[in-house]
């Protein structure tokens, strides 16, 4: 069967439901870019079944805050900024995870150690423009620190000229 993998998983899991470290995996399967693994687990203590999710983050580069600090590559916050700006809006949660693959592969194709926090930034807005206005204008207001209604209003309006035709959310 393509995509299932055949490795016996040694890794012991914590169940979400009662913190038991008495699972085993169900199901393995390997992503269709090959660089996820999605295991299917089941817990012994009270049969929850949960899915967790394996990937390398060793190719990611270090991400270059405003400040100078440097952190390690965070995807779960990057989704976590994404589903923030798409709170309450017509977006489905994979259409976010598939933004935030997106961006980590073309991290990843960049071969750089280091990116800055306002490379990210701009993938992640170019994505929700695509996407949602709302969404977009949200995270645009926090990205890049709107001072006052003015600001807001101009991207708005700047939003609004490059697409007339779209049906708008606003």
């Amino acid at each position: 069967m393509s995509g299932v993998c055949q490795e016996k998983d040694t890794t012991t899991m914590k169940c979400p439901a009662c913190a038991s470290l008495d699972t085993r995996v169900v199901d393995s399967r390997l992503s269709k870019e090959g660089h996820v693994i999605r295991r299917r687990r089941e817990c012994q203590g009270c049969e929850w079944r949960f899915t967790t999710y394996e990937r390398s983050e060793d190719y990611l580069p270090l991400v270059v805050k405003k400040d100078g600090r440097r952190e390690p590559f965070d995807r779960g916050k990057l989704l976590a900024g994404i589903k923030k700006a798409c709170e309450k809006r017509p977006v489905a949660l994979a259409a976010m995870e598939a933004m935030v693959q997106e961006i980590e592969k073309t991290l990843f194709d960049r071969g750089e150690k280091e990116v800055t926090t306002q490379t990210i930034g701009e993938q992640v807005m170019r994505a929700l423009y695509r996407i949602d206005d709302v969404a977009y204008v949200r995270f645009a207001s926090v990205y890049r620190s709107f001072k006052d209604n003015t600001d807001f209003m101009q991207e708005i309006h700047e939003l609004l000229e490059e697409k007339p035709t779209r049906k708008r959310a606003m």
